[in-house]
């Protein structure tokens, strides 16, 4: 065999050796492209460019965890209701990092992460705005009381996942008209009481997250003078305000009826259909994955009264 034969074999053999490599070479830097790919976002501080595909996300409200999650986006760090209960367990997830309090976040903690987007909300974290802008792109929801589905499809934009957010909506709404297909609920009054403490007992109005879902259910709320829309709060001598054809009581304890208030454990008779419901989704589990659990709960509630 001449040399020339030789070197022309030799060339052929590096040349498909090499072909992988260049494969590979060209699926990574795409990846990497994708990663670090950004788009510009509108949000309650104006615009700014947030990635197309963030890894590294952390969170400052319960709603924004839970959307996350319910779009299969588990966040690096997220704020807590309270440091005494942690993540909630209805999520279902380990591995997400405090970082303080959803009224006090700990902007250390977060910078610790390295997250690559944070979300948090205009009406509760403003003055740490520009902290937070510092360490990474930085999405506020205006405020944390406005209509919680419109919010959900707001943080799903912002983590490049609208559409998907929008069918956990559409779910929910259809998992709403099937519970009214399937019970006789027209007509029939409600109220959900969170017992706050022996002098007061708060009732959630229909635009809260638990009163929305439980008129999206087609139950009625009974009308009453509700403090920012959301609630109100009621002493224990006016306990036949919260009277109504079902009632829904939060407790730590599902099991354990002492968690009722006095007041109404001395007068049971007046709520003859009353249940108690797991106050770390019905109250403090704002969003797809929580709102999915308080439906269940309320399908199996009326199961029991047929």
């Amino acid at each position: 065999m001449s040399s020339r034969r030789k070197l022309s074999s030799a060339l052929i053999v590096l040349l498909a050796a090499a072909l992988p490599l260049t494969a590979c070479s060209s699926s990574s830097e795409e990846e990497a492209s994708t990663s670090s790919a950004t788009r510009e976002f509108t949000d309650a501080h104006g615009t700014t460019e947030v990635p197309e595909n963030p890894q590294r996300v952390v969170v400052l409200e319960p709603l924004e965890l839970d959307t996350a999650i319910a779009l299969g986006i588990t966040p690096v760090g997220a704020a807590v209701a309270n440091n005494v209960t942690g993540i909630p367990a209805y999520l279902g997830v380990d591995g997400i990092e405090p970082v303080g309090t959803v009224s006090e976040p700990n902007i250390e903690a977060i910078a610790a992460l390295e997250p690559d987007l944070i979300l948090g909300t205009d009406s509760r974290h403003a003055e740490i705005y520009d902290r937070l802008e510092s360490i990474a792109p930085t999405v506020f929801m205006t405020t944390h009381v406005d209509p919680w589905k419109d919010n959900v499809v707001f943080i799903g934009d912002a983590l490049g996942k609208k559409q998907e957010s929008e069918d956990l909506i559409q779910g929910f709404n259809d998992k709403c008209e099937e519970i009214k297909s399937e019970h006789d609920v027209e007509g029939k009054t409600v109220n959900m009481i969170r017992p706050r403490d022996e002098q007061t007992m708060s009732l959630y109005g229909p635009t809260s997250f638990a009163g929305s879902s439980l008129e999206c259910a087609g139950l009625t709320i009974p009308d009453q003078e509700w403090k920012d829309d959301l609630q109100a709060d009621i002493a224990p001598e006016n306990f036949m305000l919260a009277t109504a054809d079902y009632v829904f009581v939060t407790a730590t304890d599902v099991t354990d009826e002492n968690e009722l208030p006095e007041v109404i454990r001395e007068n049971r008779e007046q709520f003859p259909s009353l249940t108690l419901v797991d106050t770390s989704y019905w109250v403090s589990g704002v969003g797809p994955l929580g709102g999915s659990k308080v439906l269940e709960d309320i399908d199996a509630f009326l199961d029991a009264q047929q």
